[in-house]
């Protein structure tokens, strides 16, 4: 088999985000106007649930949700320790405590045992991670959530209406995955999805925040909310302002600056249309490449069965009773052959931001040992039936050196 250049993730554009953009570009609209609010619409649709807001990146929906529930100094934030450190970092930004927990052994959810064991009065939020687009075990953790309710202590209006910690799911990686048939984006208090340049629906950066309705509260008020902490507290975006004598506006507060521009909203909206037969196809390629790897016990993640259907982000795989410099001769070795390949991820306590808050990898085993020997592959649209191929022969052949 001749060799071949394969990259990671590449993004996959067609004529029809192209189109989008020039129009876009042509309409004299290119910052947040009539094309983000119909891509929110279409994403709110998609999830199912009443609004979505798009801004410029997960991380900003996934802080600006933590603002929202006025999350803050003295509070308690529950991140798993296997993950990006977007899912974290949102909480040292406003000021809350970061706690970490482990991963189940042999699993890349967090412990929920370990998570129930960490709740405490200062609680306010859990951030569990769909890795890959693999959904959480959501009946566990809102088990502990309801379990836990007599130690929470509401400290705003929206807290006090749902009266027990916030599930604010990252599910950047989950766009279109879905879980005892509900989809992502619906299933937790609040969801944050990418549409980085790497994930399966791109707006080149970009992202979206949608959250389930809570009673007492219009989600009406939540979408205005977003609203002015994503465009400077000013009471008007610059949409409204070009009405005829409009120019009349208020800055409530001095908030925060990370709207989602029509460019972006232009490319989402072309790949909402495309995005059935891009799942189709991730699909068909992981079960090519489950067929191959399983025989030869390399663990796989199980993105597909009867309680949920992954969006087939990213095909982790791990190599049994290998060591770390072994991990990466085989990446090395991969790479020699034209394939890139990737590793999702190295623990949060190993890396220098958290090892400066007092995080140390010792305390987390489960999640090293499932760093230490994983291997992404890559996993995309732009995949020809002859790469796929490719990379199965070679992974098999570099592989079997070590099993």
């Amino acid at each position: 088999m001749d060799k071949r250049v394969i990259p990671f993730s590449p993004p996959d554009m067609s004529e029809d985000e192209i189109n989008e953009v020039a129009d876009t570009l042509r309409n004299g609209w290119i910052t947040t106007g009539p094309k983000v609010k119909e891509f929110e619409r279409q994403i709110a649709k998609y999830v199912g649930v009443n609004k979505a807001v798009c801004l410029n990146s997960q991380t900003a929906c996934a802080e600006m949700a933590l603002r929202v529930l006025g999350v803050g100094e003295g509070d308690e934030v529950i991140v798993p320790a296997y993950t990006y450190t977007a899912s974290a970092s949102v909480v040292c930004h406003v000021g809350a405590k970061l706690v970490l927990v482990d991963v189940k052994k042999d699993s890349l959810e967090m412990d929920y045992d370990a998570l129930e064991k960490a709740i405490t009065e200062k609680t306010k939020v859990i951030i569990p991670v769909d890795l890959g687009g693999v959904p959480c075990d959501y009946d566990r953790i809102y088990e502990i959530v309801e379990k836990k309710k007599h130690l929470f202590k509401p400290s705003n209006k929206i807290q006090e209406a749902m009266g027990r910690i916030s599930v604010n799911a990252d599910t950047a990686h989950a766009f279109g995955a879905s879980w005892h048939g509900k989809m992502c984006g619906s299933i937790a208090d609040f969801s944050s999805f990418s549409f980085h340049a790497v994930k399966n629906l791109t707006t080149a950066e970009g992202g979206a925040l949608t959250w389930r309705t809570i009673e007492g509260i219009d989600d009406e008020d939540i979408y205005k909310q977003l609203q002015l902490l994503s465009l400077h507290g000013q009471s008007k975006d610059a949409l409204a302002k070009t009405k005829l004598g409009a120019w009349e506006y208020d800055v409530v507060a001095p908030l925060y600056k990370c709207n989602m521009t029509d460019i972006m909203g232009g490319i989402g909206i072309a790949q909402m249309r495309r995005y059935p037969e891009m799942l189709k196809r991730r699909k068909e390629i992981i079960e090519r490449y489950n067929e191959a790897f399983t025989p030869l016990g390399v663990e796989v993640l199980n993105h597909y069965d009867e309680d949920h259907q992954s969006s087939g982000h990213l095909y982790i795989t791990r190599v049994p009773n290998i060591t770390g410099d072994q991990r990466n001769e085989i990446i090395e070795k991969m790479a020699e052959r034209g394939i890139a390949c990737n590793v999702h991820y190295k623990p949060l306590p190993m890396l220098s931001a958290y090892k400066n808050l007092g995080f140390n990898i010792k305390d987390y085993p489960n999640a090293y040992n499932q760093f230490v020997n994983e291997i992404t592959l890559p996993l995309h649209t732009k995949l020809s039936d002859e790469d796929v191929e490719y990379i199965i022969e070679n992974f098999k052949g570099v592989v079997k050196g070590y099993i």
